[in-house]
């Protein structure tokens, strides 16, 4: 016992801040030292044998608000997927809209659904209101693939998640590429931030039995859930409020990586901060609300699965918390200590393992994805992105209660062609 009390003196309170400092010292090792052993998870996938044989129908979704720009290239996108025509049927919800996305719609061949309501505007209440029609119709769909208007599919989508839910898979989130991650800067550090989310978490998660996140787009549910529990996910970040809604009661999302949406990004740096503040806020908000129950839930069926959905949902409070510490760490240079660093006492060699991984994983993966040398030019800004998140989370946790939804304009219209042309991003290693 005495030589256990010695090995931990160090860590022993010498300073009166040390019971607050030394607390969040190891919360935030602990946690950096988790997603980064998951974060390497992602170095390989697991060998599958694929059900080629399409047999699902679909109801393929798309929401759309003022998208006049960009929802035609879609649906005929949409209707050249290598799937059988008569096991899928587009939708578009033309929602609150004051352009011709509509009639461009129609006019394209998909089926048109005008929603207006002066103040439910946001896309969780389109879908909710889309999904009770589609229950009432008398054509009973398998699943529902939902898309946002600026997106371009992969032909294999639906093949991929028809794949998946023959296997048994119930909630589905495809793969989420960049349709032009060579515009501007910020559309391509935006695309290199979505290839890494997409390996270290998704990815890395699925090869280890733990569930992804939704995206928000190219996702595929199957009708039998969203009857039997509901959308009911009306918040700023839909996706991230259903996908722990659906694991607080033990049912997870997969992954299906060659699933492929290609999604624009923004061009410049105002939208990139102004859509990142309404996820920030969206996120504060969802983990406000489903932390505690998810908490209970995950002690009550022993679901590892759940706990770390909550360790997902509070990544902008260990932002927060990391600021913190960093500024007080400077504080502490000009006057004399006032806590005890645990750093101090730790192997070197792990800090350094942990430094270096950071910037190593990002190069990795532009390796898989096989991205073009102007990729590599904006990984250089790449921590521009990265650390103007910082701000963005302060602003999301101030503003977490307000609920006024903010579009994104998109413009980038292109056909499967291009994108396909402009990128070889087709096959995920």
């Amino acid at each position: 016992m005495t030589e256990i009390i010695h090995s931990l003196s160090p860590l022993l309170p010498a300073h009166p801040f040390d019971i607050v400092m030394i607390p969040v010292q190891i919360f935030i090792l602990l946690f950096t030292l988790y997603f980064f052993f998951i974060g390497f998870c992602c170095l390989w996938r697991r060998k599958e044998k694929k059900i080629l044989t399409p047999e699902k129908n679909f109801a393929v979704v798309v929401a759309a608000h003022n998208e006049e720009a960009v929802i035609g290239q879609l649906i005929e996108n949409l209707k050249r997927l290598d799937y059988p025509d008569e096991l899928y049927d587009i939708y578009v919800i033309a929602d609150n809209c004051s352009d011709a996305t509509a009639q461009i719609s129609a006019d394209a061949g998909a089926i048109v659904c005008e929603r207006t309501h002066p103040t439910k505007k946001s896309k969780g209440f389109a879908l909710e209101w889309m999904f009770d029609r589609l229950f009432t119709m008398d054509k009973e769909y398998d699943a529902v693939a939902i898309f946002d208007a600026d997106n371009l599919v992969h032909p294999n989508f639906l093949k991929e998640m028809n794949n998946r839910l023959l296997k048994g898979d119930k909630v589905i989130q495809g793969y989420l590429d960049a349709k032009n991650p060579y515009d501007t800067w910020v559309a391509g550090t935006f695309a290199i931030a979505f290839w890494v989310i997409d390996h270290i978490s998704h990815l890395a998660k699925t090869n280890i039995g733990l569930s992804a996140c939704l995206g928000g787009t190219g996702m595929c549910i199957t009708t039998d859930v969203l009857k039997r529990h509901g959308w009911r996910a009306t918040c700023l970040t839909e996706d991230m409020e259903f996908t722990m809604k659906l694991l607080a009661e033990g049912i997870k999302t997969t992954w299906a990586h060659d699933a492929i949406v290609y999604d624009e990004k923004p061009l410049t740096f105002r939208q990139a901060w102004n859509q990142r503040r309404r996820w920030a806020q969206g996120q504060f908000d969802v983990a406000h609300r489903f932390i505690p129950t998810m908490l209970r839930e995950g002690w009550r069926r022993r679901d590892i699965r759940i706990w770390d959905g909550c360790l997902y949902l509070l990544q902008p409070h260990f932002l927060m918390i990391s600021t913190l510490f960093i500024i007080i760490s400077y504080v502490q240079l000009a006057f004399p200590p006032f806590y005890t660093s645990i750093y101090k006492f730790l192997p070197s060699q792990l800090m350094t393992v942990i430094m270096i991984g950071q910037y190593v994983l990002p190069m990795i993966i532009l390796i898989k994805v096989r991205a073009k040398l102007k990729a590599w030019f904006y990984l250089l800004l790449y921590p521009v992105f990265i650390y103007s998140w910082i701000p963005i989370i302060f602003l999301g946790f101030i503003h977490r209660n307000e609920h006024e939804w903010s579009h994104t304009k998109h413009t980038r219209a292109m056909s499967m062609d291009e994108v396909v042309g402009d990128a070889t991003r087709d096959f995920r290693a």
